[in-house]
């Protein structure tokens, strides 16, 4: 069978009070739609496509977006990723994101769907220069759980990193293997099917902030479990598990919207591909 190796290669610069699209690559199956400009030209908005509905195993995608100084961009994707299973070759996605001084980019996929018996690593690298910010956010489900299916075969792997010139500001590892006892365990998924995280680098979280962001979290106990807490180092984590990735971008959008009001003195601009699902508690 046919294997993709996709690849994706964007520069995003900052001119006379625009960010643009400087340079673009792609290979199928990634592709990218034009930019649109829904808060005004100070901000690109990019969607990002995959063209093959799925990823298989052998799959190689490879992205590399690099913001030059003071661009400010906010990507997504078109679609959830759906994460099939496989006949025992893995499916890698490897990105790469460097951002320059005064930089600011907001990558927030739609979530990531890994059927039972997928085998699939993820790799994320963030260099951060100079008064850059990174806001993201990582919604995973393991299983289709809809139909009954559960993430009982397979293995699942995420790695992110994240830099500022040289030190390390947040290296996350999560995965999964064949494992029904870390399915069910309260200190694995508690038996909760989707996993989120959001975070938010490069600019300094007030105690303030996290007391506000809980209190607008207080109401999501009952719908699946969420936490928040300080990084060591200029920025802030929040973490959710539960049954829906509705409710997932749900409650991690109330803690985005909060912090782009009080960071970035914006107000919530909802990528239109989103539709409304989002706002659905």
């Amino acid at each position: 069978m046919t294997r993709w190796h996709g690849d994706l290669n964007l520069v995003y610069s900052y001119q006379t009070d625009t960010t643009l699209l400087t340079h673009r690559y792609t290979k199928a199956p990634l592709k990218i739609q034009r930019s649109f400009y829904p808060e005004g030209k100070e901000i690109c908005h990019s969607v990002l496509l995959h063209t093959a509905g799925g990823v298989v195993g052998g799959d190689e995608l490879t992205q590399t977006i690099h913001l030059q100084p003071h661009a400010k961009t906010l990507i997504t994707t078109a679609a959830a990723a759906k994460i099939y299973r496989s006949n025992g070759q893995i499916a890698t996605q490897k990105i790469s994101l460097q951002l320059e001084e005064n930089a600011c980019l907001e990558w927030l996929p739609q979530e990531t769907i890994i059927f039972d018996g997928a085998v699939y690593q993820q790799d994320i690298r963030v260099d951060l220069g100079q008064n850059a910010t990174f806001l993201a956010w990582d919604i995973t489900r393991l299983g289709r759980s809809a139909r009954g299916e559960r993430f009982r075969e397979g293995k699942w792997r995420s790695h992110t990193e994240v830099w500022q010139q040289g030190y390390p500001l947040w290296i996350d590892r999560q995965g999964l293997e064949n494992s029904e006892e870390m399915l069910d365990s309260p200190q694995g998924l508690n038996g909760y099917p989707v996993i989120g995280s959001l975070i938010c680098l490069g600019q300094p979280i007030s105690d303030t902030i996290i007391d506000q962001i809980r209190l607008l979290l207080s109401e999501a106990n009952d719908q699946g479990e969420i936490g928040i807490t300080q990084t060591l180092k200029q920025g802030l984590l929040c973490r959710y598990r539960g049954f829906s990735t509705i409710k997932a971008r749900y409650w991690l959008s109330l803690v985005w919207h909060y912090l782009r009001e009080i960071l970035f003195l914006r107000s919530p601009i909802i990528p239109r591909v989103w539709g409304s699902l989002h706002l659905m508690a």
